[in-house]
């Protein structure tokens, strides 16, 4: 083999190995490609404006801080315990909030802190289930809960009064409010605008 044909093969190696590495490494935009993650997220499937409460339950991460990760209840006074910042107020913010609130009282001690806030058990919005049903007594207030998807988790005993549900709720005046409920219209897709969606403390009703 000539001179010129070695160096030609060298050379289309070359490029093949080249285009290989390429194929190897991750695009910036793709999957592979890691990424710092943003200073404060919050995720899990409480909605963007949750506001946390007393019996929630949280998992807060700090990135490249194993030893900062914790899953705990926010305690009766609203307060949780975070390794370095000892109680911080949670009670009364969304997740993001309580995020930014944690990375800004971590930056006295970590370099950039990049925090994330999940809510994994929403226990302090409660609604109430009373009568003849299955399950009585409070009940987790799920995000966008509807009368009808309350009473299904409930579920009703073999005296209940279909026709005579009503739902009690606290008016913006403070007076108790009565509202009935038609549970077979509802399930048959009919009168849909009182299948409303609770809101915590609210009281259904199954005689």
């Amino acid at each position: 083999m000539t001179r010129v044909a070695k160096l030609a093969c060298l050379a289309l190696l070359g490029l093949v190995t080249v285009g290989v590495r390429a194929q190897d490494e991750p695009h910036p935009g793709s999957d592979k490609a890691q990424k710092a993650p943003p200073e404060v997220q919050a995720s899990g499937q409480a909605p963007v404006d949750y506001i946390i409460g007393a019996d929630d339950t949280l998992h807060i991460t700090v990135w490249k801080e194993p030893d900062m990760s914790v899953t705990l209840p926010v305690r009766p006074d609203g307060k949780i315990s975070i390794p370095l910042l000892d109680d911080v107020q949670a009670a009364g913010m969304t997740p993001m909030q309580l995020g930014t609130s944690i990375h800004d009282k971590l930056k006295k001690y970590i370099a950039d802190p990049r925090v994330t806030v999940v809510v994994t058990a929403m226990n302090s919005q409660r609604i109430f289930v009373l009568g003849e049903v299955v399950h009585s007594g409070p009940m987790p207030l799920l995000p966008h809960m509807t009368v009808l998807q309350a009473l299904s988790s409930a579920g009703f005993t073999q005296f209940s009064n279909l026709r005579a549900i009503y739902l009690l709720r606290v008016g913006e005046n403070g007076q108790q409010i009565k509202l009935p409920f038609h549970y077979k219209d509802a399930i048959k897709g009919r009168d849909t605008q009182q299948n409303i969606v609770l809101k915590p403390g609210d009281t259904i009703v199954v005689p």
